[in-house]
């Protein structure tokens, strides 16, 4: 496992390399902030003297030297808008992204699970058509939309819900999270459900598919010939055996989340990496979009290592092959 481990970082730290050179090149190649960033009343040697102090007057070459030398010491550059680091700028939205993420994927999981297993086990139910029904729709309605609608009715028709920004905050082990008042779950609840719809919906069809295929086994078949509780052939039988790919989609689904909260964060104005991202697009503030897609690439790979590890708790077989390597 150990060696496992070490492979699989040494193969991240070449992926986040190869990244590096691939965002710095596409997003430093395109556009001038410089001509957004000073003001048009400013004359040659105003627009000279700031060219030079953010670093753009060298070639692109040079610029990516720079820079990796720096970001081997931990440092991104500096925002051109906010003049702090880049990496702390996108760090300090980083918990309300992952609040929102978490709550949004635990809102899938709770409810996905449960309704794909029902659906799967009776297919021919109106409960079980309603599901599949549902989620249906859960995938062809447009985030944007949907997000606009839910403020249209719980904010303003309804007004039980707030539509906009994160609420109070507290310290949670020195991370300011909004989940521990009520305020604060009031904030979410919106933002959470919008970005959850489209997992709930994919998490249902899997289950569902995956209920489906492994009451056909023979496993399952000869579990009930035992004569065990179909609560225990379901639950230990079906269940287990349908959550390995099931973990494999959360895992990489909570990365998507994260990196395309993007639309969610904008709509409800969540203040969190998304709408830091947009903000940063609109005045080409280069150190900060570097620094946010590198920061999403380096969630993506531990979110797959820890996928990985999942993988050899719920499959023994995993386990195995890992001794033998």
């Amino acid at each position: 496992m150990a060696a496992f481990i070490v492979r699989r970082l040494l193969q991240s730290a070449l992926v986040l390399a190869f990244m590096s050179l691939l965002v710095f090149v596409g997003v430093y190649a395109i556009g001038n902030p410089v001509d957004i960033l000073i003001s048009p009343q400013a004359d040659q040697a105003d627009i000279a003297r700031t060219i030079a102090a953010l670093g753009l007057d060298r070639p692109l070459w040079q610029q990516y030297l720079i820079f990796v030398k720096q970001a081997l010491a931990g440092d991104l550059g500096k925002s051109f808008a906010y003049n702090i680091p880049a990496l702390q700028l996108v760090l300090e939205r980083l918990p309300a992204t992952l609040e929102l993420a978490l709550a949004a994927t635990g809102m899938a999981v709770l409810l996905g699970i449960p309704l794909g297993l029902w659906a799967g086990l009776k297919p021919d139910s109106w409960p079980g058509k309603l599901i599949m029904t549902g989620s249906i729709l859960g995938f062809s309605l447009p985030t944007f939309w949907v997000g606009l609608m839910l403020i249209m009715l719980f904010a303003v028709e309804l007004g039980w819900l707030p539509s906009n920004g994160r609420g109070p905050t507290s310290l949670l082990l020195g991370v300011p999270v909004s989940f521990l008042s009520w305020d604060g779950i009031r904030h979410l609840i919106l933002p959470a459900t919008n970005l959850a719809l489209f997992k709930l919906s994919l998490i249902v069809r899997l289950t569902s598919a995956g209920t489906r295929e492994a009451l056909l086994q023979d496993y399952v078949k000869f579990a009930r010939a035992k004569g065990l509780s179909n609560a225990r052939v379901v639950g230990v039988h079906v269940l287990k055996n349908i959550l390995i790919p099931i973990i494999t989609v959360i895992g990489l689904e909570f990365g998507s989340v994260i990196a395309f909260a993007i639309v969610t964060e904008s709509i409800f104005s969540w203040p969190g990496m998304g709408k830091l991202i947009i903000d940063s697009i609109n005045v080409l503030d280069r150190p900060v979009i570097v620094a946010y897609l590198l920061v999403i690439v380096s969630l993506f790979i531990l979110i797959n290592l820890a996928v990985d590890l999942a993988y050899s708790l719920l499959d023994p077989r995993m386990r195995l092959g890992a001794g033998q390597a």
